[in-house]
């Protein structure tokens, strides 16, 4: 598997994480400060629609050439690099009022993402042995959701006190620390970068049946709850006649329960990350939206959220391992990025088609129809990976030259 045969190195999980936390906060704070920028500049729905368009669609078309420069150029480059150029965009969106600059901007901010992406998630199984993967993933993911909680609430309070261009100053100073990070970890991936005579591995993704298979049923969940976020603050207003405070503590619980999972199955053995539990959880994470159509208080949706939250968290921890343990590790740029386009892609399509629906069908209806799609698709995929026969994973064996290396 080519994982660090020495000690973990955690002085490098936590640079990595602590600055991809940064930085993912950053990110909340000037996507939530844009939204604000264009509905208060008179914009409708229209503009905000193109503004989350912009940031999502990049990564998805950049998916193929991202991955491949993952595993071919050097990882400290690539970081340090994108990561300058990602400041230079901040600043600029700090200047600038047009809501097609802005949103053309927030597309270039996009497709550095769609670059440092796959890097940061192939370096990390590099900085650790393979029992500490699933501590160091639940570490990364904590701290992810720790940023999503901090960055909208403190644009609110930064826009309210001081305008749109002190919180996009602070998005381009979280690159900067990203910048900072790259230069000081010690771990690097260098792939056909440093023996530039040997070939890009190849690797694809329908090659290994079994990934291909969790990746699809994660796509579906993905559209799933997407979706269900477009029909919650309908189901929480409309349906259930509860306050806006309501539907903050109503949406906040998710994230809660994601930041639980985190913490809970990053405890997991590595080596009982199977696609069998891959399937479980992701079937899991869709259980508490049949029960949540059928409540008649608003609050009752808290605990049903904090358990998908929880089994969410799960998904995001296991599926560091799972990838990893299924592919060699020159190849990994390529194959965190093959497996976050179709997901990411899924749940724009998800947020597409659910506004259409609102006011055709009962809400009730919609979320329970969700999540019994999620829940039937994972039964299926656990029918076809049954089927399958024991794949070797495109981990390459053991006579792969380890491509990570102390600086």
């Amino acid at each position: 598997m080519s994982f660090t045969s020495q000690s973990s190195r955690w002085s490098d999980v936590y640079l990595v994480v602590g600055s991809r936390a940064l930085s993912g906060c950053g990110d909340f704070l000037a996507a939530t400060t844009l939204a604000l920028v264009l509905q208060g500049a008179g914009h409708g729905g229209v503009a905000i629609s193109a503004l989350m368009l912009a940031a999502g669609v990049p990564p998805v078309l950049l998916a193929p050439l991202s991955g491949r420069l993952a595993d071919l150029a050097d990882s400290r480059v690539i970081l340090a690099v994108t990561a300058a150029a990602q400041a230079a965009v901040c600043v600029a969106l700090a200047f600038v009022s047009h809501p097609v600059l802005i949103i053309a901007l927030v597309a270039l901010l996009a497709c550095g993402l769609a670059f440092t992406g796959p890097v940061l998630s192939a370096l990390l199984p590099e900085m650790v042995r393979r029992e500490d993967l699933a501590k160091a993933s639940g570490i990364s993911q904590t701290a992810g959701q720790i940023g999503v909680l901090i960055g909208p609430a403190l644009a609110g309070v930064l826009v309210g006190q001081t305008g749109s261009r002190v919180p996009l100053l602070i998005d381009a100073a979280t690159y900067l620390a990203l910048v900072v990070a790259a230069l000081a970890i010690r771990t690097r991936r260098r792939g056909g970068g440093v023996r530039s005579a040997v070939p890009l591995e190849p690797w694809r993704l329908r090659d290994d049946r079994t990934l291909a298979v969790v990746v699809g049923l994660l796509a579906a969940v993905v559209l799933a709850i997407a979706a269900i976020n477009v029909f919650d603050v309908f189901f929480v207003r409309e349906t259930l006649g509860a306050s806006a405070t309501v539907y903050g503590f109503v949406a906040a619980s998710w994230t809660v329960g994601m930041l639980l999972g985190s913490v809970t199955f990053s405890r997991f053995p590595s080596h009982r990350i199977t696609p069998f539990a891959m399937l479980a959880v992701t079937a899991a994470t869709c259980v508490p939206f049949i029960g949540a159509a059928f409540v008649g208080d608003a609050l009752w949706l808290i605990p049903f959220w904090i358990v998908g939250g929880l089994f969410n968290g799960a998904i995001n921890v296991f599926v560091m391992v799972f990838v990893t343990s299924r592919t060699p590790p020159a190849a990994r740029g390529r194959a965190f990025a093959g497996m976050n386009a179709p997901i990411q892609g899924a749940g724009m399509v998800g947020l597409l088609v659910a506004g259409p629906l609102v006011g055709l069908v009962d809400l009730r209806v919609l979320i329970a129809s969700a999540g019994a799609a999620g829940l039937l698709t994972a039964l299926a995929a656990l029918l076809v990976v049954r089927r399958e026969p024991p794949s070797a994973p495109g981990a390459g064996g053991s006579h792969l030259v380890r491509d990570s290396v102390g600086a």
